[in-house]
């Protein structure tokens, strides 16, 4: 048989105990909480940046990677690069950086003329025949002051002929 304990106490009595436990810290008791919450968010600010970092790394080799891909270079060669670039990584370092030590790893850049197609290259030519003979706003005041001022019939015929 198992004995059972009597506790008959008033619930008066409880109240009076909880007041008690839940009393206002101290000022010394603040500042410790306050100082253990600034070292909480100080250890996670210091996990957040090293995981920033982490990525950031990560996205940098990618980028690396994938432009001596686009290049047709080795991927592998991207150790080299990174260690000399550091942070300044865009498709023109990259670039710039095989054109300056590219021999020492076998690449040599590619010898393109031009990008231009032949077809831009006319649209292009065409382009400038119209600008060169179209008037602009100077040249059309300058033609109606002209022919205002025109004080003949054949320098009237001469200014508009030589347009």
């Amino acid at each position: 048989m198992v004995a059972m304990s009597n506790n008959y106490w008033d619930d008066e009595e409880d109240d009076f105990d909880t007041e008690v436990e839940q009393q206002e810290p101290t000022g010394n008791d603040l500042i410790k909480k306050l100082r253990k919450a600034d070292r909480a968010k100080e250890k996670r600010i210091k996990e957040l940046e090293a995981e920033l970092g982490g990525f950031k790394k990560q996205t940098v080799e990618r980028t690396v990677k994938e432009i001596l891909e686009q290049e047709g270079v080795k991927p592998s060669l991207a150790k080299y690069i990174l260690k000399d670039l550091d942070s300044d990584v865009s498709a023109d370092s990259v670039k710039n950086w095989l054109i300056e030590n590219g021999e020492d790893f076998g690449y040599e850049p590619s010898r393109e003329a031009s990008r231009i197609s032949d077809e831009d290259r006319q649209e292009l030519r065409n382009q400038d025949s119209l600008t060169q003979g179209a008037i602009t706003p100077d040249r059309g005041q300058d033609l109606e002051m002209r022919i205002a001022n025109a004080s003949s019939q054949e320098e009237l015929e001469r200014i508009l002929y030589s347009q």
